[in-house]
């Protein structure tokens, strides 16, 4: 029987900094500011990301993770937890596009997941989370060319060799349906157009395949998943012209998936001249092991979308669900769509889902040396009571990791105020501050939680 695996999650570009240091050069994420000082502009308007100057980048320093992981790690040792996922920079690896390798980078990581290995727990690894290198934007922009793909294998295949029995779960890239909602952070693209976003989808398709392929012949043992922002959509109200909305957008979701785990693209999709002759082939011999999934809310379609307010939750605008309570950031929270969410994957594809991100996003207040936040208890309550109801009714569920299990950088506002963490980090949005780890309420909740499980 294989063991639930209990754990956290947190990325490269959100918590390690030292982003010029030790060989690393930029990543997208890097030219990323404040929201406050348009960030969401850049995500409109990427091509300003290259061109503008930002008084401060809260991703250079992070919460200084690249120095300070060993003590991290042992908290969250202390924790419990049994899984601990974290992406590699690419440009951590491969700093500039000559191919010349970063050996210092290289240990990092490799020092990085034995330390996670000494500790008990299990690796799971991205290699590309919102973090293109800089210079492949410049050069090729980024996944909309197919000249990227030599590159991202070259560094897949270092990698799946270096860290050899130390990794056997593998993400090749961080949701990959986000290309189509925010195409610079999710691909490193400066164009926008819906065919340039379905050209870098196959880039990135075609690429995670060739990865699967490089992943099982270097070791048996690894296992990839496809990773997918996922979260249904729901039709606003029995008008067919709704239920037909929220099928168009679920559906653009699942071509994804399709890709990755049938094989093929479903019929409904209009193949454009990107696609090469082989590159069917390729996708088809080269399926994933099983599907991981962020999940942090529902979302909400229909045939007028002047029947409700619109929010952004998640970088892809929805309706706003009446029924539903909202985050300050957008996000409507929705414990029982976790479920239907679970189940509409799992009668799709019948093969294990690992949630790999889950959590909530607020503005706690640290006091007294202590942050109370009830709020994300109740939170992660009530979406691990709806995980338990899904598996009494047979999906196949592999593990919880709760995002970000550290206070990181928001991908969405690149701010620290907004925090996911159960770990509390003394810093604020202008990155002043002792950077000092305090566990919070939730840290012990769910600390008794993995003990109740693993006893």
């Amino acid at each position: 029987m294989n063991i639930f695996l209990w754990g956290g999650a947190i990325s490269a570009c959100q918590s390690e900094g030292a982003y010029d240091r030790d060989g690393r050069t930029a990543s997208i994420f890097d030219t990323l500011p404040l929201a406050s000082e348009g960030r969401w502009d850049i995500y409109k308007h990427p091509e300003h990301a290259l061109k503008t100057e930002y008084s401060f980048y809260p991703s250079h320093e992070a919460i200084n993770f690249y120095d300070n992981y060993k003590e991290d790690l042992k908290l969250l040792a202390e924790l419990g937890i049994k899984a601990f996922r974290t992406s590699i920079s690419w440009s951590r690896i491969f700093p500039t596009l000559d191919g010349e390798v970063n050996e210092e980078g290289v240990q990092f990581y490799i020092d990085l997941f034995t330390e996670c290995r000494h500790l008990g727990m299990e690796p799971i690894v991205t290699l590309c989370h919102f973090d293109t290198p800089l210079y492949l934007t410049k050069a090729f922009d980024g996944w909309y060319s197919r000249q990227i793909i030599p590159y991202f294998l070259q560094y897949a295949e270092l990698m799946l060799k270096k860290l050899k029995g130390l990794v056997r779960y593998w993400l090749p890239i961080n949701e990959v349906n986000m290309i189509l909602h925010i195409p610079y952070l999710g691909g490193g693209m400066v164009k926008t157009d819906e065919i340039s976003t379905y050209q870098a989808a196959h880039h990135m398709l075609l690429g995670s395949a060739q990865f699967t392929q490089l992943a099982h012949d270097i070791d048996s043992n690894n296992q990839v998943g496809c990773m997918l922002a996922a979260g249904v959509y729901y039709p606003y109200s029995c008008n067919p012209t709704d239920v037909a909305a929220a099928q168009k957008e679920n559906r653009k979701a699942y071509l994804f998936t399709d890709v990755q785990i049938r094989g093929s693209y479903p019929t409904w999709f209009q193949q454009g001249s990107f696609i090469q002759a082989n590159d069917l082939q390729t996708l088809a011999k080269n399926t994933v092991d099983f599907v991981a999934i962020s999940y942090y809310s529902t979302r909400v379609a229909a045939g007028e979308e002047t029947v409700s307010e619109t929010v952004d939750g998640n970088a892809a605008k929805t309706l706003r669900n009446p029924n539903l309570e909202i985050t300050p950031w957008g996000r409507q929270i929705d414990p029982l769509g976790l479920k239907t969410t679970l189940i509409d994957l799992y009668d799709r594809y019948q093969l294990p889902i690992f949630i790999v991100e889950n959590g909530l996003g607020a503005e706690d207040a640290l006091i007294n040396g202590e942050v109370q936040d009830d709020y994300r208890i109740e939170f992660m309550q009530q979406h691990i009571y709806s995980l338990r109801e899904t598996m009494r009714e047979g999906v196949e569920v592999m593990g919880y990791l709760v995002w970000g299990i550290i206070d990181v950088i928001s991908a969405g506002g690149g701010e620290i105020e907004k925090r996911y963490g159960l770990i509390h980090v003394d810093q604020q949005n202008d990155g002043t501050g002792s950077k000092k780890r305090t566990p919070k309420k939730s840290f012990y909740w769910y600390q008794q939680l993995i003990q109740e499980y693993t006893d």
